[in-house]
């Protein structure tokens, strides 16, 4: 079992995100447009609606019922179950149903790049951030290369530097706003939603 993955408050969804690796994706992909505890809080939530997190099963269901469900799983729930089980599809159909084979069995950290950035979802700030993740909190080193150099979720080892985290976000986030630093618009990755 790796250590648990503190990007949520629940201890048993940061388990899951280290140890279920098309969970950790599922995460990934719904990070967006909502609190980064929400969003990894959601695969977890997933499983438990629906039964299941595995990706053969996924994508053959309708997911937009469980992502609607009281209390909704995302603020964009319709695009967001789409995108879920897109993600599950390729995820059957390219690496047979295992998530992590898309890190085992890259040649490099550029066939690495490529392969999370064919993923439904993921631009080139969470490829830099699964990468993060992907080689400071589950040793997986051929993605080192694709971390970033700024703090990221990749940085996170417990709840409290989750906190610290979203604190320094916020703070380039307003610095940005009033033109301290260079906007979202500018291309400065680390005023971006990129986690």
């Amino acid at each position: 079992m790796a250590e648990p993955l503190w990007f949520t408050d629940d201890p048993a969804a940061c388990a899951l995100l280290a140890n279920d690796p098309f969970a950790l994706l599922v995460g990934f992909a719904i990070d967006q447009q909502v609190p980064v505890q929400k969003a990894f809080a959601g695969p977890y939530a997933l499983r438990e609606r629906v039964g299941t997190l595995d990706p053969r099963r996924l994508a053959a269901l309708d997911l937009e019922p469980a992502f609607r469900e009281k209390p909704a799983l995302h603020r964009f729930p319709g695009a967001m179950a789409r995108r879920v089980r897109e993600l599950a599809a390729v995820v059957a159909e390219e690496y047979g149903g295992d998530a992590s084979r898309l890190w085992r069995e890259a040649a490099d950290a550029d066939d690495l790049r490529r392969r999370i950035g064919a993923l439904p979802g993921f631009g080139p700030l969470k490829v830099a951030a699964l990468g993060a993740v992907l080689a400071r909190r589950l040793g997986v080193g051929l993605a080192e290369p694709l971390a970033p150099s700024f703090p990221c979720l990749g940085d996170v080892d417990s709840p409290e530097a989750l906190l610290a985290y979203q604190a320094a976000k916020r703070s380039r986030k307003a610095a940005a706003q009033a033109g301290r630093e260079p906007s979202p618009s500018r291309g400065d990755p680390r005023a971006l939603n990129g986690r």
